[in-house]
């Protein structure tokens, strides 16, 4: 089975110009994606650091760059209106050239809404959200007059154009293992299933992922699973990746190794083609 990886580019507390340098060395290296993260202050370490937007690192990454495919993991539905979020998803598949891979989850971090004001509803809420953003955003992006009726968010004769590059729009991605809310919406809308866990720990999800893509019509064989990857012992990477190729996963997402560029390299060099040739 052949996979593929993307390159975590650590996207903080490092300047505007090394995200850029990041995501064309990723390009450089044939990477499939270059994936940043969807938050507004640093994820780890102590104090204030540079943390960039998400979707417009996205749009600018797009002129930075010229093949590689580019993402978050994952959006927070949280953070945008949906339909600011589609015309933004629009607006980046067209500035990539069809290069963008489009992910929703239903946010986490309660302390940097707090912090900025942001609202940060109930759970069930942020679920009701981030199922009105995946029924917004694909029905907008036919370029049809649709109205519908959400839980949180409606649209009333609402039409956007363009329509994305990538038909019918760009690769949904859609983060979590939560066997109520999660697992059904991944079955329902998308094309790439992305969690945290061992091939293991994922088993039983992601057998009941396929129970639910049957039930809702789709082949589940049409959702490409995907996890992350540490890169920094490459004889653990190399291992840990033939488990996830074993258990049937398509894509992995590199994690930025604390050895830095030469570790990446080495991983390329020495570990990558055991798993794209």
């Amino acid at each position: 089975m052949t996979m593929r990886f993307g390159l975590d580019i650590a996207q903080q507390r490092m300047p505007w110009d090394e995200v850029v340098s990041r995501a064309q060395f990723a390009e450089e290296l044939g990477f499939d994606g270059a994936w940043g993260f969807d938050h507004f202050r640093p994820m780890y370490g102590e104090g204030p650091g540079e943390t960039f937007e998400g979707m417009a690192t996205l749009a600018a990454l797009a002129g930075a760059t010229s093949r590689i495919r580019l993402g978050l993991l994952v959006a927070g539905v949280t953070y945008r209106h949906p339909s600011l979020f589609a015309a933004q998803a629009v607006t980046i598949d067209h500035a990539s050239h069809g290069r963008l891979e489009l992910s929703f989850g239903a946010a986490w971090f309660g302390d940097e809404h707090e912090q900025l004001g942001i609202p940060f509803p109930a759970t069930g809420e942020r679920f009701d959200l981030l199922e009105d953003a995946l029924e917004i955003a694909t029905r907008l992006f036919t370029g049809d007059e649709v109205s519908y009726d959400g839980r949180v968010v409606s649209l009333r004769d609402a039409q956007m154009r363009p329509t994305p590059v990538q038909k019918p729009g760009p690769p949904i991605w859609i983060g979590g293992s939560g066997p109520r809310r999660t697992l059904p919406l991944a079955a329902r809308f998308a094309d790439v299933w992305h969690a945290w866990g061992s091939p293991n720990s994922l088993a039983e999800a992601s057998q009941r992922l396929d129970e639910l893509a049957a039930a809702a019509g789709r082949d589940p064989a049409s959702i490409t699973r995907a996890s992350s990857l540490s890169l920094d012992d490459l004889d653990t990477a190399r291992k840990h990746a033939g488990k996830w190729r074993d258990a049937g996963y398509g894509y992995l997402v590199c994690g930025w190794p604390d050895a830095g560029r030469d570790q990446v390299e080495k991983f390329v060099t020495d570990v990558l083609p055991e798993f794209t040739d």
